[in-house]
Formats: structure tokens, C-alpha cells, sequence
């Protein structure tokens, strides 16, 4: 009798451990092919574990939208920009396991180069501070002269003392990329191995994930990679591939959904794949420690939603009821993300070829709410909504601006006066020169972005680059006794928040 009561228990764990939801089961791809048309998202790719089992792993749509024979599979290359962040956070308290590092040393011990802004700053500082975006800058400071530039990793690193901190040290969190390039250097200090060594021999060998790479070499020249796409004024793009390698630590994998099921389910076993210990649980445990309260609590659509903190490359909130470990990440052309919810033994990842949605994340929301077992609704739809309310008030304020352009308006000085090269403390130089009776705007560490400069009014100027990530954005010119003495310069938003002023020379 008790063997039967054994084997029935077995029976109904079993049934309970690979019963889906219906909306997994059953709607799942209707509804991400919809919304991939709403969204306009040439390729997804997404993978769910659920209790130790890969439920889905599959592609969706194409590498290249004017190709339709080129399908989107479960090894198909994506960037995953930030989803980077949380092998860093791992690889460093693997390191601090092993008594190779300590989280809670001052940087400089282990990069006596290593300076921020103001001194004290700098002795405080920790490895912990770096990973945990508490370094005082505003989120994305100075990703408008680190991403996609021609500087090395040691370079990013030596700017940090020329960002000037928009808060006080460790007072508000400030997302910096930044600060997870300078812990790939400290690993790389106290291994002398660079980080996407370390990755490859601790991390991506172990896990079977042998598609997984860090340089843009590797992706240019692979057969089943996609390419990045955008929206510009409503029309798909295909760009060029951007080499973010100087990015390290903070953003350069290059991966695939069949690959990185296996890190989902390395997450939610702590640190075990196929029966074999990895990973310590003890450094998982270390990355699912709060470090940074994270004041971005998204209540309009997730009521449930109360805290939210940054730990070591995973930021970690509630959402009805449960905690959940995760991160997204941006590339041009590439949005992602990654989640997890360990009290459901529960992953999911999406992986999109377009920086121009928000179904990357609106879908793991979505397959997380099935799961949980919460009334249905179109969170994709939710987002739609919202974002194209923002969308067509950016394309209001940009087609006022055009059409101020449309009325040849005489700029105060001769196109010539506006002329020459510019200088910020941060970025470095910047050059304007007249091309063909045009003013462009040519950026010392970005050779391949070119801003071409139409004026408006009042010394502002709309610059067009031709990197569209960085987008259509007003410049200003500041003159003083008929004198041009600095020129205002701005990327999107995606890139960095802020405006860096460049003195003429």
C-alpha cells in the first residue's frame, strides 16, 4: 500500500511539474506573432524553464527584415547588451568566494589608476560600489562618450574622473556602465585573465553554451547572427553592427536563447546544471543580495509592484507576491531580457533585433503573469498604448522644428563663425566644419557618426547623426559679443540623458 501511495505521489509531482499554463500551451505563439506585427519586430527569440524542464525554446520572424528567408531559430545570435551585467556580478563574487578579491576593498587596491571625480569618492569606493550603480552619476552619464567609441576599456575607466557626478556618492542610485567596465578590469588585475577569458573558462564552457561570445568579430562573421534593426519616422532600418567591445564587462556578449536556457537553469538550481555543481551557492546567494534601492517602481501597470533594488547585476523586485531577479538590456538595434522567479522555479528570456519595441519586455511579463495565475490581460497592448502616446509627441516637437527649418530661416553670423573645434573636458573634441554649404558636426571618438546640422533659430541647430540610435536632437550655440563660444550637444536619451557643453578653441 505505501508503495502505491509513493507512486501515485511520484504520479501527480510529475503531472504537476509539466502542466502549463493555457496561455503557454495554447496561445503562445499566436500572440507573439501579433504583437511582432504591432511592434513592428523583424526577429524575437524566447526560451521559458519551468521546474527544471525547457518548456519553450524558439525563434520568431527573421535576422534581417528584408530577408525573408533568413529565420530566426533557438541559435540565432543576438547582442544582450546588459544582460552581461549579471555574469560580471557573478564572476566578481565567485572571485570574493575565493578570497581572490574582496567586494568590499577600495577599488584602487586592485586599479591604482583608478579615480572618480573627487578624492574622497575615490578612497571610498568599493568593488561592491561599482557593481551596484551607486558611484553618484546619473544613469547613462557618460555613455555618450564611451558607447560605441573608439576608446579602450582602460580609457572608459580613467574617464570616471572626469564625470562629474550629478549626486552625492552612494546617495541615489545612478545606472553606470561605467562602473561594470572598470570591475572587468579589477578581474582582469587580480587574474591576469580578461574578462571574456574568465567568462569563457568559468562560465560559458561549463554550460554547454558554446555559441556564446564577447567581440564583434565573432558576431560579424557568424552565419546565424542577426542584424540590428530601428524606426525611423515609422519605417524599418537595418543598421550596421555596433562594436561595443571597449564595453566589456558592462554589455559585449553576443548569445543565443539555446545557449542561455542553460544559465536560467544554472540561476534556479543555485548554481547546479545536470546534476553538477557549477557555480558555489553560496555566490549565487551573493548576487541576489540587495545592495542599492532603485527608485524606478513602475505602479501604473503593476499595482502589485512595491520595491525595487539593484544587487550585483540583477536589480530585484516584487510583483504579486513574488521576488524576481532580472535585467534587460539595449544595443543599437537590439532590446532583451532576462528573468526569474525562484519561488516558481521559474525563467524566461526574450530576445528581439529591434531597439524599437517594448515586447521584449512586455512578453516576460506576460508569461510571467500565466504562471502566477493572474487574470489575463494584453500587457504588450498596455505598453503599445502607452509608448506611441510618447512617440507621437516626440514626432509633434520634431515636425514644429522641421518645419521652422522649412522657412530658410538666416542663422545671426555667417555659417563660417560657427565653425572650428570644440572642446569638453569629458568627451574630448568635437569638430564643425562647413561640407558642401552644410554645417556637420564631426566627434573625436566616434569617427563613423557624422551630425549634419540644419538651422532652426536663435543659434539652434537640428543635428541629424548618421548613427540614427543617437537620433535627431536641437544643438545650441552659445554666442557672446557676436562670438561663438560653446556649442550644446545631446544624443538620445537611449544612449545618455544628458547635454555636455563643448568649448571653441
Amino acid at each position: 500500500m505505501r508503495k502505491l501511495f509513493y507512486t501515485i505521489s511520484a504520479f501527480i509531482v510529475s503531472v504537476q511539474a509539466f502542466a502549463q499554463p493555457t496561455f503557454i500551451k495554447d496561445s503562445l505563439d499566436v500572440f507573439i506573432t501579433r504583437e511582432m506585427q504591432r511592434w513592428q519586430v523583424p526577429g524575437l527569440a524566447i526560451a521559458i524553464v519551468k521546474d527544471g524542464q525547457v518548456v519553450v525554446q524558439k525563434g520568431y520572424g527573421v535576422k534581417q527584415f528584408d530577408k525573408p528567408e533568413s529565420k530566426v531559430d533557438e541559435n540565432t545570435l543576438f547582442q544582450i547588451a546588459s544582460n552581461s551585467k549579471a555574469f560580471t556580478g557573478t564572476a566578481v563574487a565567485w572571485l570574493n568566494s575565493e578570497k581572490r578579491l574582496s567586494l568590499d576593498e577600495k577599488v584602487t587596491t586592485y586599479l591604482p589608476y583608478f579615480r572618480l571625480y573627487d578624492e574622497t569618492s575615490t578612497q571610498l569606493c568599493t568593488v561592491r560600489d561599482l557593481l551596484c550603480h551607486r558611484l553618484g552619476t546619473q544613469t547613462f552619464q557618460g555613455d555618450f562618450l564611451n558607447w560605441g567609441s573608439n576608446l579602450t576599456r582602460k580609457q572608459i575607466v580613467e574617464g570616471l574622473s572626469r564625470t562629474k557626478p550629478v549626486h552625492p556618492f552612494r546617495y541615489k542610485y545612478g545606472y553606470s556602465n561605467a562602473g561594470f567596465i572598470t570591475a572587468g578590469e579589477v578581474i582582469l588585475a587580480t587574474t591576469d585573465t580578461t574578462w571574456d577569458d574568465f567568462l569563457l573558462h568559468r562560465f560559458f564552457k561549463p554550460l554547454g553554451m558554446n555559441r556564446t561570445t564577447t567581440t564583434h568579430a565573432a558576431m560579424v562573421n557568424d552565419n546565424n547572427a542577426c542584424l540590428p534593426h530601428t524606426l525611423v519616422d515609422g519605417k524599418m532600418v537595418k543598421m550596421p553592427l555596433t562594436n561595443i567591445d571597449n564595453m566589456g564587462a558592462s554589455a559585449s556578449i553576443n548569445s543565443c536563447v539555446g545557449d542561455m536556457k542553460n544559465w536560467l537553469l544554472l540561476q534556479l538550481n543555485n548554481g547546479q546544471l545536470n546534476g553538477k555543481q557549477i557555480i558555489p551557492a553560496d555566490v549565487i546567494a551573493e548576487t541576489r543580495k540587495s545592495n542599492m534601492l532603485v527608485n524606478d517602481v513602475n505602479s501604473r501597470f503593476f499595482k502589485s509592484k512595491h520595491f525595487a533594488t539593484y544587487t550585483l547585476g540583477w536589480q530585484m523586485n516584487d510583483y504579486n507576491g513574488r521576488r524576481v531577479i532580472e535585467h534587460s538590456g539595449g544595443a543599437n538595434g537590439f532590446v532583451t531580457k532576462t528573468e526569474l522567479v525562484p519561488e516558481e522555479n521559474l525563467g524566461v528570456i526574450v530576445y528581439t533585433n529591434t531597439d524599437a519595441n517594448s515586447l521584449y519586455d512586455a512578453l516576460c511579463k506576460q508569461v510571467l503573469e500565466a504562471y502566477l495565475g493572474m487574470p489575463y490581460r494584453n500587457v504588450s497592448e498596455m505598453y503599445y498604448t502607452n509608448s506611441q502616446k510618447a512617440k507621437d509627441a516626440t514626432a509633434t516637437k520634431i515636425k514644429a522644428i522641421k518645419d521652422t527649418i522649412a522657412l530658410k530661416n538666416k542663422p545671426a553670423l555667417k555659417l563660417n563663425d560657427y565653425c572650428g573645434t570644440y572642446s569638453n573636458s569629458l568627451y574630448g573634441k568635437v569638430e564643425v566644419k562647413l561640407v558642401k554649404g552644410k554645417l556637420q558636426l564631426f566627434l573625436e571618438h566616434h569617427p563613423n557618426n557624422v551630425g549634419k546640422l540644419d538651422f532652426i533659430n536663435d543659434n539652434r541647430f537640428l543635428c541629424t547623426y548618421t548613427d540614427v540610435t543617437c537620433g535627431v536632437e536641437p544643438l545650441s550655440f552659445k554666442i557672446e559679443n557676436n562670438q561663438v563660444k560653446s556649442v550644446t550637444v545631446k544624443v538620445a536619451d537611449f544612449i545618455d540623458y544628458l547635454s555636455y557643453e563643448f568649448v571653441k578653441q
